[in-house]
């Protein structure tokens, strides 16, 4: 007998969906002035991961993939002499 399927609860969707739109824009921030961006993504990644339940990995992935994203997005803008914001 298989176990039935657990339905998931609307705050772990949304944390879901806050957490791939951290990921865009963590990205988006590489190619676009990350001052103005990526106080945004990171913001949402953290409250993808304050809503998600303990052993989802997207929140995770999104704090990582900002974290990333903000330095290499500083370290792009600063040696092509681009406006941080």
């Amino acid at each position: 007998m298989t176990a039935p399927l657990r339905s998931a609860r609307p705050s772990e969707l949304t944390a879901g969906i806050l957490a791939a739109f951290s990921i865009v824009g963590s990205a988006l921030a590489l190619a676009y002035e990350p001052m103005k961006v990526m106080p945004f993504a990171i913001l949402l990644a953290l409250i993808a991961t304050g809503m998600a339940p303990p052993k989802s990995r997207l929140p995770l992935i999104a704090v990582a993939v900002a974290a990333v994203c903000f330095v290499a997005g500083f370290t792009i803008a600063v040696l092509t002499e681009s406006p941080l914001y």
